[in-house]
């Protein structure tokens, strides 16, 4: 008979926050599949004073580097029979972190799959925003690249969906600025920083208040943004007559399609060919 699969939800950082069912299945299973061994194995300190512990029960690493290489070895341990649990460094692993590949190998060692629910900053911040919760899209980190950012924001314009992303505190100012240039500079959003920790802080008004904010001094410890949705579908952006009103304006090719990034959510290079090939048209 095949093994058990735990997808374990973990503290965000308050280790109260751990249920009860999490620490017996941390303590009974045959391996423990960590993104992070270090901070599993203060969390693993912490169960283990809770109650007996199997006596064979093994750490392994498994994070994003080698997370395609870990998928046989957890495929195979289910197989045999054994108990893998996959916990995250903190939260619900899958969710922005390693986890669906072993989910995928359970299935196809014909294993179970639990989900052992927990802590989530998405849910915590969107619930702490005060902005609507009866519909939301979770987009994980922002593109670090500026254009790739600013080409996801562009296709946001008309979500009506509250949004949530996950931001490193030196990017949080950049990715203010764009989501206030794609979407509006008056539109809700709220910051929440190190939930349920200590210094739990959630700073709210609008993309260009936060922006402001965080503009010279970037918050401390780990973000998650919540941005209101559009009330209503925004006009479709002519983007041919507006490249031209650009161009005839002044900017180059480059500085005109680099402005409409923001607003289209087109590639910057197809903008950029458009602009090229409008200023060569000869006037009328």
């Amino acid at each position: 008979m095949a093994g058990t699969l735990y997808i374990v939800g973990t503290p965000i950082g308050n280790l109260e926050d751990l249920t009860l069912r999490a620490a017996r299945v941390l303590r009974e299973a045959d391996i423990v599949a960590a993104e992070d061994t270090r901070s599993a194995k203060t969390l693993l300190q912490h169960v283990d004073a809770m109650g007996a512990v199997n006596p064979v029960r093994r750490v392994m690493s498994y994070f994003e580097g080698n997370e395609a290489e870990r998928e046989d070895d957890i495929h195979d341990a289910l197989a045999q029979g054994r108990d893998v649990a996959v916990i995250s460094e903190a939260g619900m692993p899958g969710i922005s972190d390693p986890g669906a590949r072993a989910v995928a190998a359970a299935i196809e060692a014909g294993a179970r799959v639990e989900v052992i629910p927990g802590p989530n900053a998405a849910l915590a911040a969107l619930v702490a925003s005060g902005l609507p919760t009866d519909r939301f899209t979770f987009l994980g980190f922002p593109p670090r690249e500026t254009g790739a950012r600013q080409e996801l924001f562009g296709t946001l314009r008309n979500e009506t969906a509250t949004l949530i992303f996950y931001e490193a505190p030196d990017r949080v100012a950049a990715t203010l600025n764009d989501l206030a240039a794609a979407l509006g500079a008056d539109r809700r959003a709220s910051l929440g920083r190190e939930l349920t920790k200590i210094h739990e802080e959630h700073v709210r008004g609008t993309l260009a208040d936060l922006a402001a904010r965080y503009a010279n001094e970037p918050p401390r410890g780990e973000c998650t943004l919540v941005v209101a949705g559009g009330a209503a579908a925004q006009a479709t952006v002519d983007i041919e007559a507006e490249l031209r009103k650009l161009l005839a304006s002044g900017l180059g090719p480059k500085d005109a399609a680099a402005r409409l990034v923001v607003v289209t959510g087109k590639p910057r290079r197809q903008l950029y060919q458009l602009a090229l090939s409008l200023q060569r048209e000869k006037p009328a």
